[in-house]
């Protein structure tokens, strides 16, 4: 395979450094960017990358960029021969997006449609986007297969608009990768509690039931989505769902915490959080038979890799 060029948006954070890791060990040259919103800069690059430099022995090309910046989003493109595009970059936190809806609006959508110009202008049409299972809102019935809070709504938005642009020209290759909850969110001994919001779902304990994948798995998934545009040509826009196809409720996910790590795990419970469905299960079929991707990582093996990490770094990339 010739050494394909691929440019990852929010390439410093969480989703994007990991994604850089795989690429870089499938092969593929990375060039990374980022606007630093959501990791930390040191010495012109993001502590990540030079972590994910480390990790693999390769180099990234870091660009800091923001997507609402769209002459230099289009200039970066024209620096470099772009192959394809893996695109994480947004703002994502539900609850801020109750409460700041235009900006996420604008940095989403606006921020997409500057990166599909730019694309556009040289010629590149192979995309995975970076959707999130938010784009199914409160769903009638689990597991959920392939159609909201606000964050959720500027996912379902560019995935229509993505959609919409595959049909008007053919040379598009869209992927639609659909996350089910990629991390955990136990704290490391900074909080003498974790809060459980909600209490009275209708789930068997109670508290709201996800579907766990390990970030790894979820890089994975990137990579299958290049693969596939490899193998297919008139591919139009495709969505797929990333979990384990199994739901865990967040008592159930402490337990296995403690299990894990051997320490103990107060529980406070607090109101339910508005945006916040009950139960979110995924149903991986057409990932699985279609981008011939399976994930490998179990509850347990997440739950153990993410406090090896938060013990090795309790202060996250900023930890020397």
């Amino acid at each position: 395979m010739t050494r394909k060029t691929v440019l990852v948006t929010g390439g410093a954070g969480y989703i994007g450094s990991h994604c850089c890791v795989d690429l870089l060990e499938a092969g593929y040259h990375v060039i990374a960017v980022d606007n630093f919103a959501n990791s930390i800069e040191n010495d012109g690059i993001a502590t990540s990358l030079q972590r994910v430099e480390r990790i693999t022995g390769k180099s990234v090309t870091f660009e800091k960029c923001d997507l609402l910046d769209r002459e230099n989003v289009i200039n970066i493109f024209k620096q470099y021969q772009v192959d394809c595009v893996i695109h994480t970059a947004a703002l994502k936190v539900i609850g801020d997006s109750l409460q700041m809806s235009l900006k996420y609006y604008n940095n989403n959508l606006i921020g997409t449609i500057n990166l599909l110009e730019a694309m556009e202008s040289t010629n590149c049409f192979d995309l995975v986007y970076s959707s999130s299972c938010t784009v199914y809102g409160d769903p009638d019935f689990v597991p959920i297969t392939e159609g909201r809070n606000v964050y959720g709504r500027t996912k379902y938005f560019i995935e229509e608009m993505l959609n919409d642009l595959s049909k008007s020209d053919p040379k598009w290759k869209i992927i639609s990768l659909r996350y089910f909850n990629p991390k955990t969110s136990v704290a490391l001994g900074k909080k003498p509690h974790v809060t459980v919001y909600g209490k009275d779902y209708n789930t068997p304990d109670g508290t709201g039931v996800r579907d766990y994948i390990h970030i790894m798995d979820l890089a994975s998934g990137h990579v299958a989505a290049l693969r596939k545009f490899e193998r297919a040509e008139n591919l139009g826009f495709q969505a797929y769902n990333l979990g384990l196809g199994r739901g865990i409720s967040v008592l159930e996910l402490v337990r296995e915490f403690e299990k894990a790590t051997g320490i103990r795990v107060p529980v406070v419970y607090a109101e339910k959080r508005p945006g916040d469905a009950g139960a979110v299960i995924c149903c991986p079929k057409k990932a699985l038979s279609e981008l011939d991707w399976a994930p490998k990582y179990d509850l347990p093996k997440m739950c153990e890799d993410l406090w090896r990490w938060q013990t090795m770094n309790p202060d996250g990339y900023k930890t020397k």
